[in-house]
């Protein structure tokens, strides 16, 4: 009679042999026969119910391991370049296993999200612990949806929560991964159209709670694939570092430096200080956060800061580049404590012009952490305890030198946008407390001088010493653009000149015409919306915002991965070199990826910048939800075929009135005088016009507003008998018809 074995001795012997795991071979190998096998049935229902094992089939796999042949997922090339892959199916307790992808010469190039068999095999000793090789492809990345599961008596349905999608998908019975009613969902593309003619789609991870605090940055978190969890082995790298010590460091602690940043900051990655020279010029110092020391090149935190790209910033969270370890501790200057730094001290003549610099690696130490509003307040001459010792020694020269980079500024006229930021307040538990204009001093102005002049220096010093680097590049706005421009400045009564090369004091020339006038706030977002995306690159191809020959990003290593490239470039560019962990300076890898690190960089920075305002429209919305049926004043801000567009003047927020909801006659598109046309009345609808509007719908999950017209220019509608496109009254917009609309449009828009 053989011996019925452990349980540990059955889950080892699945691990070894994974391709023969049935019961049949389990009971082969233990020599079991007979009733006896009762029994080992019955120890292998306890393990597959205590979740060791699953059975798969006619098989028992090890939870805890993968299988030796599986289907993987592709996922997007570390910081190092080196790609890894994620398995589709995992029911271990522990953390989904780290899976390395190397590929042959002869495999087929394979992108994210790819789909691909792969043979696994476990190694010991790296941060990973398998290594796969292509077996074949399976399919390219599929389609993936956000949205609201229903459930349904088979199976369910997901409403899309995009504004840019208006259809439904299916999801079988064994597609719903548990997904109760009502949550918040991921999914993805699972076959042909099912029935009622719907695509078919199987939830992938359960998101939680809609309605739920913080639950609208979650949306736009994962709606727009940004990486909010930090692998361990980057959380233990950053926790184990040590701060610096003054090695191969100038000792700049003597310097008034402070920081002057927004009172609810958490990090200080900047600080500044001015002397007062005889000549009327001026001394400038900056210094930046040292995370170049602690980030080196290849290392784990290098990698994930690299995927990132940089923070992003939500009205209830940050998701950012480096672990809290780093970026509130370590790498922020905060008062009175040691902390390394690179600096740059900018010597500036009579007028305001830079005459000289030079940078420093050294140790710095905070002698104040300054809100904006307590800069300004000593500024003015109300100083509080905290800057009442400062005033001779820092804070007086500060704006002394800013006065200086004012009438540089003056002469060389950068682009005079004056767009206000919304704040967006939230209560304890997540709700729109209020949404109101940030207000804007002096202060603020000081440090984006200051800022300023600190990147061109970074990029003049790299050009000087020959060194690579990554460039902040923003180019002319395309004739077209200012074309669609100039008739906006038309239609509210302004000129902006045609016929010679533009340069942006062509552009200041129209944004004085407005300033004061109703139409300030629609020519400013209408000159930024002719502007082309500033993106990175190695080749300097000049800044037209600024009006700078060459510019780069220096000034925020923390949350930015193109200013960690400077830094590399700098610390390589002085021979500065050392580390925590050895060479901190441009590495062979990181010149050899320059370019696709620019790319890549560019692209998180615009999906940073969507999810930001996705996250802004979906709050706006919340804040209004109990608003719906309330009269409202606002201006025209675009005209489309399918309607208008209204910003709103109270919280800036974007509602749209849609063709149908404009009066009771047709309306026809003049897309050269951008206007909506009445066929009957004249009625003329163009940008710029004053309105009051009702607000028909508000929709929190997709950020959608809905408007219907009641007054235009202070003048009620004309009224008369509701005509269609052949003179038949059209049928009243459902609630469901509106809200397909607004997707509809939204996405047309941004398109454009």
């Amino acid at each position: 009679m053989a011996q019925i074995p452990s349980k540990e001795q059955i889950m080892e012997w699945v691990a070894d042999h994974p391709d023969a795991n049935s019961k049949r071979d389990i009971a082969k190998a233990f020599g079991i026969k007979g009733a006896e096998r009762i029994e080992l049935k019955r120890l292998l229902k306890e393990l597959e119910g205590e979740g060791h094992l699953e059975r798969r089939r006619r098989h028992y796999l090890d939870a805890e391991r993968l299988p030796p042949v599986t289907v993987l997922e592709l996922l997007p090339p570390d910081g190092s370049g080196d790609l890894f892959a994620r398995p589709l199916e995992w029911h271990g307790d522990g953390p989904m296993p780290r899976i390395h992808y190397v590929p042959r010469d002869s495999d087929p190039a394979l992108g994210r999200g790819d789909r691909f068999l792969g043979r696994l095999v476990e190694v010991q000793g790296e941060d990973y612990q398998y290594q796969a090789r292509l077996i074949r492809r399976i399919t390219a990345a599929p389609h993936r949806i956000t949205g609201i599961f229903r459930k349904e008596a088979e199976g369910g349905r997901i409403v899309p929560i995009d504004k840019g999608q208006d259809r439904e998908w299916r999801v079988r019975p064994d597609a719903t991964l548990g997904a109760q009613n009502g949550e918040l969902v991921q999914a993805e593309q699972a076959g042909p159209k099912g029935r009622l003619g719907l695509p078919m789609a199987r939830i992938i991870d359960r998101l939680g709670d809609p309605s739920a605090p913080r639950a609208v940055s979650l949306i736009a978190i994962h709606q727009h694939g940004i990486p909010d969890d930090f692998p361990d082995a980057v959380i233990a790298e950053a926790e184990g570092a040590k701060p610096a010590t003054m090695k191969g460091r100038e000792d700049l602690r003597d310097l008034p430096l402070v920081t002057i940043d927004p009172s609810d900051a958490r990090d200080h990655d900047d600080a500044v200080a001015a002397f007062v020279e005889e000549d009327g010029g001026a001394t400038i110092w900056v210094a930046i956060a040292d995370v170049a020391h602690y980030v080196t090149p290849g290392s784990a935190l290098d990698r994930e800061a690299w995927l990132r790209g940089n923070s992003t910033y939500f009205p209830d969270r940050v998701v950012p580049m480096l672990p809290e370890a780093l970026s509130a501790d370590l790498c922020s200057l905060h008062e009175g404590v040691d902390r390394p730094v690179i600096a740059v001290r900018m010597r500036l003549d009579a007028q305001g012009n830079k005459i000289g610099h030079n940078f420093h690696r050294g140790m710095m130490n905070s002698r104040a952490s300054l809100s904006y509003e307590q800069a300004q307040a000593a500024a003015d001459g109300k100083p509080d305890a905290q800057t009442e010792p400062l005033m001779d020694s820092v804070i007086r020269p500060l704006w002394h030198a800013y006065g200086l980079l004012k009438e540089a500024r003056a002469r060389r006229q950068p682009l005079d946008l004056d767009l206000p930021e919304r704040r967006i307040e939230l209560t304890p538990d997540g709700r729109v407390k209020s949404v109101n204009f940030r207000e804007r001093f002096d202060a603020h102005k000081l440090i984006e001088e200051f800022m300023v002049l600190a990147n061109v220096a970074a990029a003049e010093e790299l050009t000087r010493r020959q060194r690579p680097l990554l460039f902040r590049v923003h180019e002319e706005p395309s004739l077209a653009k200012i074309d669609a421009l100039r008739e906006v400045a038309q239609a509210s009564g302004f000129t902006l000149a045609k016929g010679q090369v533009l340069h942006t004091s062509h552009l200041n020339r129209l944004l004085a015409q407005s300033e004061g006038t109703d139409f300030d706030e629609l020519i400013n977002i209408s000159t930024l919306r002719s502007m082309t995306q500033a993106y990175y690159h190695p080749e300097n191809f000049g800044h037209f915002g600024l009006a700078l020959k060459s510019y780069a990003h220096f000034t925020s290593p923390i949350r930015r991965y193109s200013d960690l490239i400077v830094h590399r470039a700098l610390i390589s560019g002085h021979g500065w070199g050392g580390g925590s962990k050895g060479g901190d300076g441009l590495s062979p890898q990181d010149l050899e990826r320059l370019s696709e690190t620019a790319t890549h960089i560019s692209e998180t920075e615009r999906r940073s910048m969507a999810a930001e305002r996705d996250t802004t429209d979906r709050y706006l919305a919340a804040f209004l939800a109990d608003r719906v049926g309330t009269e409202m004043t606002g201006r025209i801000s675009g005209v489309q075929k399918f309607g208008a567009f209204v910003k709103l003047d109270e919280t800036g927020a974007d509602g749209l009135l849609p063709i149908r909801a404009i009066g009771q006659e047709y309306f026809h598109f003049d897309p050269d005088a951008q206007m909506l046309v009445g066929s009957d009345t004249g009625l003329e609808i163009g940008i710029g016009q004053r309105v009051t509007v009702r607000l028909a719908e508000a929709i929190p999950m997709t950020g959608g507003l809905t408007l219907d017209l009641l007054e235009l220019d202070g003048q009620p509608l004309p009224r008369g008998p509701q005509k269609g496109r052949r003179g038949r009254s059209p049928r009243p917009m459902s609630t469901k018809s509106r809200l397909a609309e607004i997707k509809r449009a939204t996405k047309r828009r941004r398109k454009k």
